[in-house]
């Protein structure tokens, strides 16, 4: 099973990096944009257990190394 995380900033949480891609965008003429909000995506397969098993994998996987739980939180989706 493949399965994709994507990992965020929580609301609140400066996202320094998402303020600099704003001000190059800016820069640009790109007026309209704003709020922008930078992430990470992690795709990975899990193999030879059920499904269950593997998605409690994924998600301990994402609070154990993937993810900061004080910053920023995460969702699991499972590819096709």
């Amino acid at each position: 099973m493949r399965y994709q995380v994507l990992v965020r900033l929580k609301q609140g949480v400066l996202d320094v990096q998402g303020k600099a891609v704003e001000t190059g965008l800016k820069d640009q003429k790109y007026d309209a944009v704003k709020n922008v909000r930078v992430g990470r995506v992690i795709e990975l397969d899990v193999e030879g257990v059920s499904k269950d098993v593997a998605l409690r994998q994924v998600d301990e996987v994402c609070k154990l190394l993937l993810a900061n739980p004080v910053i920023e939180q995460y969702e699991i989706k499972e590819l096709a």
